[in-house]
């Protein structure tokens, strides 16, 4: 419970304070003038809505709903649309706020989005799902569209979810518009490559640093935190090329086997029984405990918050590569660098996602879809030269890789602004 949390750790978990003190590390590194750190600072547009739904048992509910546009310097905003109980405007300020970074770390033409709806989708029939969110995308229309402010999946959200936000403004602007939303079902626009995208660019990422760190990915073992859509897929993606996944961990418990684990067999055993724990093929162990086993590379790839300044000192990995938003506290920073962890912060190390919504918005408009080898390809590509990009930077301004990559997004940022100018 919030009470419980010591003033100083809740202060150091607020996403949108950590967001603020990068921010301000990178722009003091770069030498910005306070004009343009007010202009890079602030949200460009924040939106808040009231969603009435009728509910299956004939109740009538309130729930609220964010839309916050950070950044339209580069391009249209972009981001995920997250539900859950604890969404907070500054938790969606923040993950906006990194998608600017992100989009410009790859260089892509976007800038930062991100929403959020407060309600339980555990608890929440489809039917109740759809109306919230049909009544959710009718409420910001307006605020959305494929040259304003695209939106894609994230947390407890799916395809299904972008195909109603798809219908929903589609109806609301009489044709049908596939380029609104990123993350669709394939036969409604979607691209191909884009489930795998985001564990498959934490792998590029990760094979780029252990090339240069010199270890092989035959030598690299891995513990992986979170087995959904990102740390599932990589963990499949690792185990192809030769890592060896030692541990998994999940919100009921972790699973280890220093031999290596069968990726396939734990994704099997996990769809028959709802669970990683008991599996034949390895030990349950404590969570914490997997969390800092020894190891090449740790991939947190479930939530924010994971290291802190509480426990960053216990890690015992070469590479912490972030496959979620936000796992690693400011104050952790410090820690980790002292300790020669080789960080890929989490704006180019989960990039893999953004990059191919990127795509599947160009198909969209183009009205001509690409094979999965011409994605992976071109994904790749980015990915390798965002790593590049980032430890150049990190190597000319003598800096750890995170604010490395902050400045880099920050300076790219900072040149459009002053390219275009302030409209007065």
């Amino acid at each position: 419970m919030i009470a419980e949390i010591p003033v100083d750790l809740e202060h150091e978990c607020n996403p949108w304070l950590a967001a603020e003190a990068r921010f301000n590390r990178a722009a003091d590194k770069l030498g910005l003038d306070d004009g343009m750190r007010k202009v890079l600072k602030a949200p460009a547009r924040e939106v808040t809505v009231s969603i009435p739904v009728m509910l299956d048992d004939g109740r009538l509910e309130v729930f609220t709903g964010y839309r916050v546009q950070h950044s339209i310097a580069r391009g249209p905003a972009k981001g995920g649309i997250r539900y859950a109980p604890d969404v907070t405007i500054d938790e969606v300020r923040a993950l906006a706020s990194w998608m600017t970074w992100k989009c410009a770390v790859a260089n892509i033409p976007y800038g930062g989005g991100k929403g959020g709806v407060i309600c339980d989708p555990t608890v929440l029939s489809m039917g109740e799902l759809e109306r919230i969110t049909r009544r959710y995308t009718a409420a910001i229309v307006d605020f959305i569209g494929p040259e304003v402010d695209v939106p894609a999946p994230d947390m407890n959200t799916n395809e299904q979810t972008m195909a109603w936000i798809m219908d929903t403004y589609s109806m609301h602007h009489r044709q049908t518009v596939t380029a609104v939303v990123t993350g669709k079902p394939l036969n409604l626009g979607g691209s191909r490559g884009r489930p795998e995208a985001t564990g498959r660019g934490c792998l590029i990422s990760t094979l780029e640093a252990l090339k240069k760190l010199g270890i092989g990915p035959t030598d690299a073992r891995v513990v992986i935190q979170g087995f959904g859509n990102v740390g599932g897929m990589a963990a499949k993606l690792m185990t192809k090329v030769g890592f060896k996944v030692i541990a998994v961990i999940e919100w009921d418990g972790a699973v280890y086997n220093p031999k290596g684990l069968d990726v396939l067999a734990l994704m099997q055993h996990r769809k028959e029984t709802g669970s990683i724990v008991d599996f034949s093929g390895g030990e349950n162990i404590d969570r914490e405990e997997a969390m800092f086993l020894e190891c090449e590379v740790l991939l947190p790839a479930a939530k924010e918050n994971v290291l802190t300044s509480l426990n960053a000192h216990r890690v015992r990995c070469k590479i912490l590569c972030e496959g979620a938003n936000g796992p690693t506290t400011a104050p952790a920073d410090d820690i980790l660098a002292d300790k020669g962890v080789f960080v890929l912060p989490d704006i180019l190390a989960n990039g893999g996602g953004v990059t191919v919504s990127y795509f599947e918005w160009v198909q969209d408009r183009q009205g001509f879809f690409w094979n999965e080898d011409l994605v992976n390809t071109r994904l790749e590509e980015i990915m390798v030269n965002s790593f590049h990009d980032v430890t150049s930077y990190s190597e000319s301004h003598k800096v750890d890789n995170r604010t490395a990559a902050y400045m880099l997004a920050l300076d790219r940022v900072a040149f459009a602004i002053k390219l275009r100018g302030i409209y007065a």
